[in-house]
């Protein structure tokens, strides 16, 4: 099993960073390359965004921050107890992704943040990256809230590790656990659904893209 390590990211890691945020897949979630690297760019210099570079048996290829949720205030977080962490991460090797190394290193994250004392540890994909929110959900993060941002329509994810369990099913529909925004489209709000009986399959979690 790959073993994963993070490790604080510094001015020295952002030429690296500016290239993965340039890959098409983190350009379509992540927004405007340019404007995301001015930002983290900018972060570096702030203590209370803590920002890792995840290698993967040595090898740099994702990134993650965690922050308190009541640091920079959003809506979608403020029912959250104090202390509780968000997260954000992505992917910047291509040929590290859709291989099970997001679940498995955001779970181990997530673990060392409960352990470090967060009381919880809470997750915002954009409500149409299905892919992301797969990967979340085998990483222990179960949907709690579907809620429309100015940003787009976000599902509020929260970690609960080994407990995790997909949301019910009942003759009275699914997701009773879940808040819908009555203001999310439906087919948006059916996406919530599609993803909690994945395909079985190996997981090929190698470290070499």
């Amino acid at each position: 099993m790959p073993g994963y390590a993070f490790r604080p990211a510094t001015r020295a890691d952002l030429p690296m960073l500016r290239n993965w945020l340039m890959t098409p897949e983190v350009v379509r979630w992540w927004g405007n390359p340019a404007e995301q690297y001015a930002l983290l760019e900018q972060d570096l210099a702030n203590p209370l965004m803590v920002m890792r570079i995840v290698a993967c048996d040595g090898r740099p290829f994702a990134y993650v921050q965690d922050y308190d949720v009541h640091t920079w205030p959003q809506a979608h977080f403020a029912h959250l107890p104090e202390g509780a962490r968000g997260i954000d991460a992505f992917i910047g090797v291509p040929g590290m992704i859709g291989r099970g190394h997001g679940a498995a290193f955001l779970r181990e994250r997530a673990t060392e943040l409960i352990a470090a004392g967060a009381p919880l540890v809470a997750i915002d994909p954009d409500a149409a990256n299905l892919r992301a929110r797969r990967a979340y959900a085998k990483a222990g993060f179960v949907e709690t809230l579907l809620i429309a941002t100015p940003a787009g329509p976000v599902v509020v994810m929260v970690f609960q590790g080994a407990n995790a369990d997909p949301l019910p099913t009942s003759k009275a529909g699914r997701g009773d656990r879940l808040h819908r925004d009555h203001r999310i489209p439906a087919a948006l709000r059916a996406d919530l659904y599609l993803y909690h009986s994945p395909t079985r399959r190996g997981n090929g979690r190698t470290c070499r893209p």
